[in-house]
């Protein structure tokens, strides 16, 4: 198993991971030390347990309100799928609505095509 080492807040950690997500856990590890250093250019020196602690929930709080976010939008898809369905079915039967008036009116053009082609009736 991979081990990197990763500073965050001015220490250094060694920690392990999967194969091929070092670089991932090295870019979480730089995010999480960048809100941090924002953190204490804005709050000042209250603590790097406070400051870790306040990172932390404002990723968490982050977190939370894309998954709500996610919820919303999956909710708005099967939304959309249904409202899709039912658009299809209404063609459907549209579509079924005009082929039947296009058989009909081909019928009705077949027996006028007939009764034309017999001529007038003979006068006596």
């Amino acid at each position: 198993m991979p081990q990197i080492t990763v500073l965050i807040a001015g220490k250094t950690y060694r920690m392990a991971c999967g194969e091929g997500e070092e670089e991932r856990l090295e870019g979480l590890a730089a995010t999480l030390d960048a809100k941090i250093v924002e953190m204490r250019d804005a709050f000042g020196e209250i603590g790097d347990m406070r400051l870790q602690v306040m990172a932390a929930l404002t990723f968490a709080d982050m977190l939370v309100d894309a998954q709500a976010r996610i919820t919303r939008l999956e909710a708005q898809a099967e939304e959309l799928k249904t409202l899709l369905a039912g658009a299809d079915e209404r063609r459907q039967a549209n579509e079924d609505k005009v082929s039947d008036a296009v058989a009909k009116a081909a019928d009705r053009i077949e027996r006028l095509a007939r009764g034309l082609a017999l001529g007038p009736p003979a006068e006596t």
